[in-house]
């Protein structure tokens, strides 16, 4: 498996949600399946079987958690070097080259993103399209909608 990028938040992020799956859902589900053993015949218990779903659940998100961290190339982006070029964690103020309206983003890991927050994927097209650009340089992202070109406005590293 390949290196996961992530921001020092969202390697952060993934180790509170570790923690809280381990410490306090897990024992939750446990206690919950003890106390629906203990109504009786298991094959017509719902509770039993809804405990169980999640506990599944529950156990394949610790697996995954665990493995992307395994596996993450976490990137503090105050450490890099301030060059002004667009790379992975930067924030990048953009300017939409027709309506002139500007829009911030910060380049991020797949889970991290959050559109409405301003975290886009390192893989979403907007992404691919900023990355190696510098502050004035245009950006032409392929969009479902048609080619967008973004001026890029300013790059920052925090």
């Amino acid at each position: 498996m390949s290196k996961i990028p992530l921001t020092l938040r969202g390697a952060e992020k993934l180790r509170d949600e570790l923690r809280v799956l381990k410490s306090e859902t897990r024992p939750r589900i446990i206690a919950a399946i003890a106390e629906a053993r203990a109504h009786g015949d298991l094959r017509e218990n719902a509770e039993y079987h809804a405990a169980r779903e999640q506990q599944s659940f529950c156990e394949g998100r610790i697996a995954e958690i665990e493995t992307k961290l395994a596996h993450a190339h976490v990137v503090d982006v105050t450490k890099l070097p301030a060059n002004g070029k667009v790379v992975f964690g930067t924030t990048v103020d953009v300017a939409d080259a027709e309506t002139g309206q500007e829009t911030r983003y910060q380049i991020v890991g797949e889970d991290e993103a959050d559109t409405k927050a301003g975290l886009i994927s390192v893989n979403s097209p907007i992404a691919r399209a900023l990355i190696g650009k510098s502050e004035g340089d245009v950006a032409e992202v392929k969009a479902p909608a048609g080619v967008r070109e973004l001026e890029i406005v300013k790059v920052q590293y925090i």
